[in-house]
């Protein structure tokens, strides 16, 4: 490895690396890697360290890297029109075309797409299109949003309140009060041991009662979820979760907000998490996998039902007063064009169930016995490995002992292999590209085994 050279300087003089320990990186006490180039599952860093990929950047590079379908649609985009706004009624070939690509592999009820840039501006966008909803219905005090903890839903001042996780909040004064949280569908960690599945969804059910009660469902606007929960830990929801979840927010007329960030395009088998299960959503938050990060694009696609209410705010009180610039950027939706090309033509959907459910039940076989591995989980192309001190008791293992970024770092260090060590538990996260072959899974589950026992035994 290269030390002390002027780029590795550059770097910790200038540049500020989000979720960063920010001190240590600029005294020089943590690792500066330079990524340099990437083909399929691979990266390679300036000094020639070839990397698998597990975790696909940040949940992101569906079809894997150095696509040049994708890079060759963003030149001629960029060579023929590099930006034009969309504002008052302007589009592109690209915006134009992605937004019906878009709404050809959407749930029947969604109605329309609004481009952004990442999915924490779509978060935002979702709900100041709430609030200007239930304004426009003549319900102003309806408004609060319900998430969940352990949800992950951006980093911004709406979006970083109905994220779940303490990192996002500490020190940034919030939750903002408009956002109030319930329990994650996290079986796994459930105080009562003794509960089953079907008792512990009931047990979701009287919590989310029990807070709509508390608050008022005439103060609540909606409830936001993911399909799986990603950044909290890949956890899948219980069997009848989502059935009765959604029972309970039609009843107190709240809606539904399906953050398919992750879960979109294919990551769990199917073109999207509410196909899987059966989820009925007001609007859904995409971004990642809708050009699997070739270039930055977001969107929040728009049900029927909200729509027809949009069209009356605007026929009431003129034009909608939101945008971004670089809302439906035409190089952004040139490359969610090629990218959703490329993931019907290399059937990279069926290739995301089969390998992933091929990975998932490799990792079992490989890790499932462990004393220290206290569950394994995943759906699709998604897995989770988590760590506990004592199987038999669930004893958790103390933070400061960082076992999981411990097991990550030795899956890094000994067989060039990226997983991602999650947030609030010893939890090992995978979400490979869905290009990933069998053999490449069996590479990622033996390096963990390894890693695991070089750790733990």
């Amino acid at each position: 490895m290269l030390k002390n050279d002027q780029l590795d300087q550059w770097d910790r003089d200038n540049f500020f690396h989000p979720s960063t320990h920010l001190a240590q990186h600029a005294r020089g006490e943590s690792p500066n890697r330079v990524i340099k180039t990437a083909s399929g599952v691979h990266i390679e860093d300036r000094d020639g360290t070839k990397l698998l990929d597990a975790f696909a950047g940040l949940y992101c590079v569906n079809v894997g890297y150095g696509r040049q379908e994708i890079a060759e649609a963003i030149a001629d985009q960029a060579r023929e029109l590099a930006y034009y706004h969309s504002y008052v009624g302007h589009g592109t070939e690209a915006s134009i075309t992605l937004s019906k690509m878009i709404l050809d592999r959407a749930p029947s009820n969604m109605s329309k797409v609004y481009f952004g840039l990442g999915g924490s501006d779509a978060n935002e966008t979702n709900v100041k299109l709430i609030w200007y909803y239930n304004n426009i219905l003549g319900r102003p005090e309806k408004k609060k949003i319900i998430s969940r903890w352990r949800g992950y839903h951006g980093s911004g001042l709406v979006t970083g309140s109905l994220t779940g996780l303490e990192l996002f909040h500490k020190k940034f004064g919030l939750p903002l009060a408009q956002v109030v949280h319930t329990d994650a569908p996290y079986y796994f960690r459930r105080e009562d041991q003794n509960q089953t599945e079907e008792q512990f969804v009931a047990h979701c059910v009287a919590e989310l009662e029990a807070l709509i009660e508390r608050e008022g469902a005439d103060t609540i606007a909606a409830f936001i979820g993911e399909p799986v929960l990603g950044t909290g830990g890949i956890v899948p929801p219980p069997a009848g979760y989502w059935e009765a979840i959604q029972a309970v927010l039609k009843k107190h007329d709240i809606l539904l907000v399906v953050d398919e960030v992750v879960t979109g395009f294919g990551r769990l088998g199917t073109m999207f998490g509410s196909d899987h299960y059966g989820l009925e959503a007001d609007i859904i938050t995409i971004a990642k996998g809708l050009t699997s990060a070739y270039a930055p694009l977001s969107g929040s696609i728009v049900s029927d039902k909200v729509w027809k209410v949009l069209e009356q705010g605007t026929d009431e009180n003129g034009p909608i007063g939101h945008g971004w610039t670089y809302s439906a950027h035409p190089i952004g939706a040139a490359a969610g064009v090629a990218n959703l090309k490329l993931i019907d033509e290399l059937n990279l959907v069926e290739n995301a169930g089969s390998v992933g459910a091929y990975l998932n039940q490799s990792m079992k076989d490989a890790l499932g016995d462990h004393a220290h591995v206290g569950d394994i989980r995943g759906e699709g192309m998604l897995c989770a490995v988590e760590f506990v001190k004592d199987r038999d008791s669930r004893t958790f293992f103390d933070a400061a002992d960082k076992i999981g970024p411990q097991i990550s770092a030795k899956l890094l260090e000994q067989d060039r292999v990226i997983a991602r060590a999650m947030p609030q538990g010893d939890i090992l996260g995978f979400a490979p590209p869905f290009c990933l072959t069998r053999e490449e899974a069996d590479t990622v589950v033996a390096a963990t085994a390894r890693a695991v026992k070089a750790v733990l035994g």
